[in-house]
C-alpha cells in the first residue's frame, strides 16, 4: 500500500507542467490548489486517525453509551451556546448550529477544483487557436540556456511556429466596416476573433476575470457553508488582535459545543444534552483564518494583474514595448524602418503576437524576447511582399 502511494506520487511529480501563463495565474491554479489539497489531507487525517469530538457524558453512561454519544453528536451536528446562559430546551431556539465540520475536507477539495477550472478553460480554448504557446515558451527557455548550433535550430523553429500562426489568421478585405472593426480590435479589444488578431488576448483577459470572480465568489460561498459572515472574518480577527481580545474564542469555530439527542429506554424517549469538545475546530479555525487572508491576497493580486494586462492590450503599450526591444537590437535605423514598424506591429504581430511575446518575457527573460522580436522583424522585412497576402503593402490595406 505504501509503495503504491509513493509510486503514484512519483508519477505525479514527473507530469509536465505547462508554462503558458504568468505568475498570477499559477498563484491561483497551482499554489492555491496545492495549499487547499494539503489542508484537506490534514483535516482528513485528524478526522479519521484522531478523535474529532469528545463529549462529557453523565456518570451512569457505560463505555458503549459514551461511544454512541460521540458518534451521534458527530453525525447529527452540535450547536454553540454561551457558557453563562441556560441550556435551551427542546423547542427553544439555538444560537448557532455547527453543521460544517464533517464536510470540511470535501469542501476544501471542491475549493481546489474551482481554482483549477479557469486554467482548464484557458488550455482548452487556447489549443483551439492554432498555436501552442507552451511549446513556444519551452523553445524560448532552451534559447536562454543553449549556446550552440541547436540554439539556431530552436530559434528557427520558434520563429516559424509564430510566423505560421501570425500569418494564417488574417482578414484583408478593404471596406469601411472592416476598417472600423480593425480599429476597435486593435485599440480596445471590443471585437474578438482570430482574424482580428486578438483572440488570445481577449481569452486571456476573460480567464483572469474568471480567476477574480472565483476567489471573490468563494469568500461568499463560505458564508453559506460556515453559516456566518465569513467574508468579514479576517477583519474581526484583526480587530480582536488590536483590542487585545481573545480572538481564539470564535463563534464560527467553537471548541466547546452542546449536543442534544434522544434515547429510547424501557419504552420511553429520554432527551440528553451533553457538552462536547471539537478538537477538529482547532485546525479548522487556523486553516480558515489563513484561507481568508490568502484569498484577499490572491484577489488583490489578480485584480492588479488584470488591470496591468488590460493596459497592455492597448495599442500605445504594445507599440512602446515592441519599439523598445527593436531599438535594443539595433533594428530600426532609418525612416523606412520607422514606416515599416507601424505595419509590423499592427498588421503582423497584432495583439495575439504581443501576448505571446509578453508571456515569453514573464516565463523566460527580456533578452530572449528581444532576440525573438528581432528575428520576426528580419523575417518580415525579408518576406514583406509575401507576408501581406494579395501583393505589396500598398495593396493590402486593412
Amino acid at each position: 500500500m505504501v509503495s503504491q502511494f509513493f509510486g503514484i506520487v512519483s508519477k505525479v511529480a514527473k507530469l509536465e507542467v505547462r508554462t503558458d501563463d504568468d505568475w498570477c495565474d499559477r498563484l491561483c491554479h497551482r499554489y492555491t490548489t496545492i495549499v487547499l489539497v494539503i489542508f484537506a489531507i490534514v483535516v482528513s487525517t485528524k478526522q479519521y486517525v484522531g478523535d474529532p469530538i469528545t463529549c462529557w457524558c453523565p456518570a451512569h453512561f457505560t463505555s458503549q453509551h459514551v461511544q454512541y454519544t460521540d458518534d451521534v453528536c458527530w453525525i447529527s451536528n452540535t450547536y454553540y451556546h454561551p457558557m453563562h446562559d441556560p441550556v435551551p430546551r427542546e423547542n427553544e431556539p439555538r444560537d448557532f448550529e455547527v453543521t460544517y465540520y464533517q464536510w470540511v475536507p470535501m469542501f476544501l477539495l471542491i475549493q481546489a477544483v474551482l481554482f483549477y477550472i479557469p486554467n482548464m478553460l484557458w488550455h482548452v480554448f487556447n489549443d483551439k487557436a492554432g498555436v501552442n504557446i507552451h511549446n513556444i515558451i519551452d523553445a524560448a527557455s532552451i534559447l536562454a540556456q543553449v549556446y550552440s548550433e541547436s540554439r539556431e535550430k530552436t530559434m528557427k523553429y520558434l520563429l516559424r511556429h509564430m510566423d505560421r500562426y501570425l500569418d494564417s489568421n488574417r482578414e484583408y478585405r478593404n471596406n469601411c466596416i472592416i476598417r472600423i472593426k480593425q480599429f476597435l480590435s486593435q485599440n480596445c479589444c471590443m471585437i474578438c476573433g482570430k482574424r482580428y488578431g486578438n483572440y488570445l488576448i481577449v481569452l486571456y483577459l476573460v480567464i483572469k476575470l474568471f480567476y477574480l470572480a472565483n476567489v471573490i465568489g468563494q469568500l461568499f460561498l463560505l458564508n453559506a457553508f460556515l453559516g456566518t459572515r465569513y467574508n468579514m472574518y479576517g477583519f474581526s480577527v484583526l480587530r480582536d488582535l488590536v483590542n487585545g481580545s481573545d480572538w481564539q474564542t470564535s463563534e464560527i469555530f467553537p471548541r466547546v459545543t452542546l449536543c442534544s439527542f434522544k434515547i429510547r429506554a424501557l419504552g420511553n424517549v429520554q432527551r440528553h444534552t451533553v457538552q462536547c469538545v471539537l478538537p477538529i475546530n482547532l485546525f479548522n479555525e487556523k486553516i480558515y483564518i489563513f484561507i481568508w487572508f490568502w484569498y484577499v491576497f490572491v484577489a488583490v493580486s489578480v485584480l492588479g494583474n488584470f488591470l496591468q494586462w488590460f493596459w497592455h492590450s492597448f495599442r500605445v503599450a504594445r507599440i512602446r514595448y515592441i519599439k523598445k526591444h527593436l531599438k535594443v537590437m539595433d533594428r530600426i535605423t532609418g525612416e523606412a524602418d520607422k514606416k515599416l514598424f507601424q505595419k509590423f506591429t499592427e498588421r503582423y504581430l497584432r495583439q495575439d503576437g504581443y501576448l505571446i511575446l509578453r508571456l515569453i518575457s514573464k516565463n523566460v527573460s527580456d533578452l530572449v524576447v528581444a532576440e525573438v522580436i528581432a528575428g520576426l522583424w528580419d523575417n518580415y522585412k525579408r518576406n514583406r511582399p509575401m507576408t501581406l497576402r494579395g501583393g505589396t503593402d500598398d495593396e493590402s490595406n486593412i
